[in-house]
């Protein structure tokens, strides 16, 4: 596709070795591995519903704890984001979504105006889902609001399956994006701000 808004990045530190690559116009492609199998799902429906391509690959020290690659893997995506939007002219900036996911209900609102804040409510009561430790989906998007420039408020209203509740807020997250990082053609060489500046 032309002016497909892509990016690639490589990042490299002592706890952590990570490489990923966005086509924000993708089809839902994905090859990603990070060590955590559950967070490998979470990072798939996430481009499989977002309808974005892409690829991670991360190394971590995961002998010492997940904390490391969790939290740098939601980094880099947060990089990829902000280096694929670009000047962000035209673009929607804010998106939402409500997903029921059998007996969980979730919601997900995000604004790419620049400004990093995250709320995030999960209900979850477990300390392991699969093979991650819950308490670090927070880190995760911690990492990547501050790195994408986003503010983003996630909550579980309700739910029994702890994996309903991660999963149904990581599909709420992939379709609040697609719609905050699609154009707008009316608006095309526009900020979505009356400030002039995101």
């Amino acid at each position: 596709m032309r002016n497909a808004r892509s990016a690639a990045i490589e990042r490299n530190t002592k706890e952590t070795r990570i490489g990923g690559a966005l086509k924000i116009e993708g089809r839902g492609r994905y090859e990603i591995s990070t060590g955590i199998r559950f967070f490998d799902h979470m990072l798939e429906l996430f481009a499989r519903h977002g309808g974005f391509d892409l690829k991670l690959r991360a190394e971590g020290d995961l002998d010492v704890d997940q904390h490391h690659t969790v939290e740098d893997v939601g980094i880099v995506l947060g990089q990829l984001f902000a280096q694929a939007l670009g000047d962000r002219k035209g673009i929607n900036r804010a998106g939402y979504f409500v997903l029921p996911m059998d007996e969980t209900l979730a919601v997900v609102a995000v604004d790419l105006g620049g400004r990093p804040a995250l709320v995030y409510k999960d209900r979850v009561k477990v300390v392991l889902v699969g093979d991650l430790q819950t308490e670090l989906v927070e880190d995760f998007f911690g990492g990547f609001v501050n790195h994408a420039g986003a503010n983003l408020h996630a909550k579980v209203l309700y739910g029994r399956s702890n994996h309903h509740k991660i999963e149904a807020i990581f599909k709420c997250f992939a379709r609040a994006m697609k719609y905050a990082c699609s154009k707008d053609a009316r608006l095309k060489d526009e900020l979505p701000s009356t400030k002039g500046l995101l």
